[in-house]
């Protein structure tokens, strides 16, 4: 029987914040941004392949897992959280990275790239729809304002942590199992792992943070069409059938990219694309960093 991998776990100051990371492999650095509600774990498939070429830094981001959980929803705007990522990639001794995230650590892989151009050498979307194609998508699209309605939830107080957290955290545990087209894709230890970090206190609710601070960045919506054009190399990979975010989130984006812009779709596929399907991922991003 294979041993289990024994991960490299460190911790890293950045903007203020301690964030628990996890770094594997020796090259040039990639960072992996995870969504909600996750942690550095969502990433342990392109870790281990990734690590045989790069430098993988995996943090939890901020209010997630082991990381620090700064108070106040203004903490999780997009505009802040990406400054943690220059700061990681400046504290780990390095000028730029490849930047890779997925969910919300896609839209702040985006706004990194958008907000510190210098500090991103490559860029990797998965399922994360660009912040100003977003707001302008949920004035135009019903089906994609039906898809993201459980946002509203997730901005009520207390509610949504009481849910989530209930039975041992079973809706999580379930939200991961049954969101995804793979039964597979999740062992009971990997419920087990993502659950319990989240179980973290303060965790839940600085992951339900990102959400809550979306609506409230008001400098961000009012200014999107505003925003940089992305400078460098970009590739955006799909789950051909996530339920929350449809794929024609993607059809728009060659408007906010300057540089190469590839899309590659990954069929019968649903939202938590990199741990459903890694092989395919994996082989995408390999391809092309």
């Amino acid at each position: 029987m294979a041993s289990k991998p024994q991960w490299n776990h460190t911790v890293i100051e950045a903007n203020g914040l301690n964030f628990h990371c996890v770094i594997e492999g020796k090259g040039e650095p990639v960072i992996l941004c995870h969504g909600f509600p996750e942690c550095w774990y969502s990433w342990r498939h392109q870790i281990r392949s990734l690590s045989k070429r790069f430098k993988v830094i995996a943090p939890d981001m901020r209010g997630f897992g082991r990381s620090d959980k700064p108070e106040g929803v203004k903490s999780y705007m997009l505009q802040t959280v990406a400054r943690d990522i220059k700061g990681i990639i400046n504290a780990s001794g390095y000028e730029k990275a490849h930047v890779i995230g997925h969910d919300w650590g896609g839209a702040v892989a985006w706004m990194t790239a958008i907000q510190h151009p210098e500090s991103v050498d490559k860029l990797v979307i998965l399922d994360a729809p660009h912040p100003a194609g977003f707001f302008d998508t949920l004035l135009s699209d019903p089906l994609q304002v039906i898809r993201s309605s459980y946002m509203a939830f997730f901005n009520l107080p207390v509610i949504p942590e009481a849910v989530f957290s209930s039975f041992n955290y079973a809706p999580l545990k379930m939200a991961f199992r049954y969101g995804s087209f793979r039964r597979k894709a999740f062992s009971r230890e990997d419920l087990e792992v993502l659950a319990g970090e989240t179980a973290r206190p303060g965790a839940l609710t600085g992951g339900l943070n990102y959400y809550r601070a979306l609506f409230r960045n008001f400098e961000l919506i009012k200014n999107r069409s505003k925003l940089p054009n992305v400078k460098c190399p970009t590739l955006v990979i799909w789950a051909d059938l996530d339920l929350f975010l449809g794929k024609e989130l993607t059809y728009d984006l060659d408007r906010y990219v300057d540089n190469e812009l590839t899309r590659e779709y990954v069929p019968h596929c649903n939202h938590w694309i990199q741990q459903e399907q890694p092989r395919v991922v994996n082989r995408l991003i390999n391809n092309f960093l």
